[in-house]
């Protein structure tokens, strides 16, 4: 799990949370041998465009080359839109590397390597903004906790690397993160979604104390906020005795739940 520290953008709000991530399983030299010959197959069901210069930055993404993004979404930003780029590059792109990661094709360093590549690319799409008035504008805002007592926060900081690359708000609250602090954090800011982590076996029931809590207090309050968990030491039926909403095994999965709650 403490794999190579991914390098993220700014958090909102800083704290102290864990991961709602766990690496892909390391796929078995059978598999890999049989998808050599469903390449081509693959191929064909991937996201890319007939453009040439969108289809080099899903590449430049895809191939995590960081370097190279800025260039090329400048090149980009002079006959396409900031919504177009983000529409037909980059979610395109990122739903290629979390499909590959989803099936062992691709691992965590990869799956950072490709966040920071989008990250500079939204960078440029941010200056290009700010140079013409507009804002950017945010699909939602999804606040991230590792619930009190556990400090393991790799995974989590994935979570939200990939969520703030989909164009979601994040409010990371960070790890060891008390259950006051949670639900009033859910309360001032009407959030929808609530992402919550934990990696140890002693942490788990102080993140099930910690959505009694949003219930009790968002219901006198006639509210109501979807949570998703995750962490190594959960499961999906665990997740469903401690009420929560949704069980997420990597962070790919977690920007598939925010995609749901924020249709």
């Amino acid at each position: 799990m403490e794999a190579l520290p991914p390098r993220i953008k700014p958090v909102i709000t800083s704290g102290t949370s864990a991961g709602i991530i766990k690496p892909a399983p390391d796929a078995a030299p059978k598999k890999e041998e049989k998808s050599n010959n469903t390449d081509s197959k693959t191929a064909e069901s991937r996201l890319t465009s007939t453009v040439p210069e969108e289809a080099e930055l899903i590449e430049i993404i895809e191939k995590g080359f960081k370097d190279k993004a800025p260039a090329s979404t400048s090149k980009l930003l002079q006959d396409h839109k900031a919504e177009e780029i983000i529409n037909n590059c980059i979610v395109p792109a990122l739903d290629n590397v979390g499909k590959d990661f989803e099936k062992g094709k691709k691992f965590l360093p990869q799956l950072l390597l490709s966040a920071d590549t989008v990250s500079s690319s939204f960078a440029k799409i941010k200056e290009s903004l700010e140079a013409s008035g507009q804002k950017e504008q945010s699909k939602g805002t999804v606040v991230l906790a590792t619930v009190y007592g556990d400090i393991h926060d790799i995974g989590k900081n994935i979570v939200r690397a990939m969520l703030e690359n989909y164009g979601y708000t994040v409010i990371d609250l960070g790890k060891n993160v008390p259950v006051d602090t949670v639900v009033q954090t859910v309360i001032d800011n009407n959030i929808q979604l609530v992402g919550l982590s934990a990696l140890m076996t002693t942490t788990v029931a102080n993140m099930e104390e910690t959505i009694k809590a949003l219930r009790r207090e968002l219901g006198k309050l006639n509210r109501t906020t979807k949570i998703v968990v995750g962490g190594a030491v959960l499961t999906e039926d665990y997740a469903k005795k401690i009420d929560a909403d949704f069980y997420s095994k990597d962070a790919m999965e977690t920007v598939a739940v925010a995609k749901k709650v924020f249709a």
